[in-house]
Parts: C-alpha cells; sequence; structure tokens
C-alpha cells in the first residue's frame, strides 16, 4: 500500500483488500514482534556467515555456526530466513577422469573394502587426483587426506599426470605426520601403481592399497573432498594463469578448508580444530609431542628425527 498510495487513496486501497483505514495506521505505528526482531538479528548474523564460508554453507553449517556462536534457532527456521535473504549453498560438477589403469602393473590388495573409518591420525589415509581448468591450461593436483580427521596433509599442483605428482604429495604428508605404518589408498592410476612409488611407500612405512577399477565408492572418502573443492572453489572461479590456479587452491586447502570449514562427519568442526579436540582427549600423540594453536600436530625432536 505504501509503495501505490502516490497514485491511489488509501481508504480506496483498503477497500479493495479488505482492512480498515485505521486498522492500516495501527499497523503502521505497531512495532516489530519480538520474533520478528529476532528474525532480523538471526537475518544479519546468517548473511555475514554466508559471507564467511565464501558463499559456500548450506543450512546445516549455517545452523551449526549460529549454534558455536551461542545462537540456539531451530533448523527450520534458518532455512526460511535464508530463502528469505536468497541465500543457498552450493552444488556439484560432473566428474572427469584423470588417472588411467596400467594394464601390466600389478596393483596393490584392498586393505580397506570401503571402510573409511579410523580410530586415529596416521592409521588409514586416501589419495587421489583432480583436474583444476585454467585459461592456459589444466592444471592437474593430487591430494592425501587423513581419514581420521579429513585433513588433506599432502598435496601437489603440476601441469602433468606424471608420477612426480602423486610422489610430491606423498612425500609431503610422510613429512608432516611421520608415519609408522600407515595405509595409503588410492585407485589404480598408473601413477599409484608405478615402480617410484611403490618404492617410496615402503622407504617411508607405508602400505598401499587400492580399490578396484572404475568404481568410485572404492576411493568415495577422496571423491568427496574433490566434490567440495570442485563445488565451492573451482565451479565459481576461473582462472587466467595458473600461477592464479595455484593461489586459490593453496588458499582453499589451506586457508579455508582444513583450518576452518565445518565438517558433518567431524561433530562440524573444521579438520584442524578436530584434531586439536579429538588428539588431546585421546592421547594417541606421539610421546613428546603436541598440538599446537592451529591444531597441527608438532611432533618432538626425537620423533622429527626419525
Amino acid at each position: 500500500m505504501t509503495a501505490h498510495q502516490a497514485f491511489h487513496p488509501v481508504a480506496g486501497l483498503c477497500r479493495v483488500l479488505g482492512v480498515s483505514p485505521s486498522g492500516y495506521f495501527a499497523w503502521r505505528k505497531r512495532p516489530l514482534s519480538a520474533r520478528a526482531r529476532a528474525d532480523v538479528e538471526f537475518a544479519a548474523e546468517i548473511e555475514a556467515i554466508h559471507r564467511e564460508s565464501r558463499g559456500t554453507y548450506g543450512v546445516p553449517r549455517i545452523h551449526a555456526e549460529l549454534a558455536a556462536r551461542g545462537l540456539h534457532v531451530g533448523r527450520k527456521r534458518v532455512a526460511r530466513l535464508m530463502r528469505g535473504a536468497g541465500l543457498q549453498g552450493v552444488s556439484r560438477r560432473k566428474p572427469f577422469r584423470t588417472t588411467v589403469r596400467d594394464e601390466t602393473a600389478r596393483p596393490a590388495p584392498d586393505l580397506v573394502d570401503r571402510q573409511f573409518t579410523s580410530a586415529g591420525p596416521n592409521q588409514l589415509w586416501v589419495a587421489d587426483i583432480t583436474y583444476v581448468p585454467t585459461w592456459a591450461g589444466f592444471l592437474y593436483l593430487a591430494v592425501v587426506l587423513d581419514v581420521w580427521s579429513r585433513r588433506v596433509i599432502g598435496w601437489a599442483m603440476e601441469a602433468h599426470l606424471r608420477t612426480e605428482l602423486v610422489l610430491a604429495a606423498l612425500d609431503m604428508a610422510v613429512a608432516q605426520r611421520r608415519p609408522t605404518d600407515v595405509i595409503h589408498h588410492s585407485d589404480q592410476g598408473c601413477q599409484y601403481t608405478s615402480v617410484a612409488f611403490g618404492k617410496r611407500c615402503r622407504e617411508a612405512g607405508v602400505r598401499p592399497s587400492m580399490g578396484s577399477v572404475g568404481d568410485a565408492y572404492d576411493n568415495a572418502l577422496c571423491e568427496s573432498f574433490f566434490a567440495t573443492l570442485e563445488c565451492e572453489l573451482l565451479d565459481r572461479q576461473h582462472f587466467r594463469t595458473q600461477a592464479d590456479a595455484r593461489l586459490a587452491v593453496f588458499d582453499f586447502i589451506e586457508g579455508w578448508y582444513n583450518p576452518r570449514r565445518r565438517h558433518s562427519a567431524l561433530e562440524h568442526l573444521s579438520p584442524m580444530i578436530f584434531e586439536r579436540t579429538h588428539v588431546r582427549d585421546d592421547r594417541t600423540v606421539p610421546a613428546g609431542s603436541t598440538i599446537d594453536q592451529e591444531g597441527a600436530i608438532a611432533l618432538s625432536p626425537s620423533e622429527s628425527l626419525r
């Protein structure tokens, strides 16, 4: 009515809408109800959280973030306020094949059998490769995740799919974690069945494991991370240069995913916060080691020299 009263008398508008003019003017002067005022405050907080999440969070993670900030509100109310503000999470892109099996290579046995659970750090790692499109051609990203905390502990990017790519990601994971008998699970891509990769695993005390051919469920946990990367970063940005892509992936993994992004499988904690919270509780850190403020496992001098 306010928008149209410059063209039509208020009395006429009220008559058409079936309300009295006195009721309309009383409504105009009436203050917002307590619930309406709360909705305004919650909506502002939800918009801030959505912006801080780089526009990726949907209802579940925004609800968890509100609870972590001491704001208790129902999920349906969060969904209603998000719809009203035009906010939503992100969706996923179609897969693209990055690894090809070497028919002459003998794969490692499947030591996981789709049981992607772990009682502590450095018991089970998963690894895979995806592509990052740029205007200057594809980059390829290899990652290693610790199943226990879903943390990316090793990753590397190159403009090729040679074995050196997965070796660099493995070397980073080994340097950070110093495993003694960890399972490294991947697909049967030629990079993972290569002689050089098998030799490096033996040197590092890593036990290779591989799923069956052409079955994404056999490495579902790593596929899930790539789906997150793709829908929250790669589908939302276009990279002119490979340098731009490298910086963006670095920022996503080390600046967002590991330290801050809430994970539904981790009690809606980020991987680093989950490690910081649960490693202390479970006392699974090597003797003499500590957890730093960012949640990283800091090895003791004796462990670092192993």
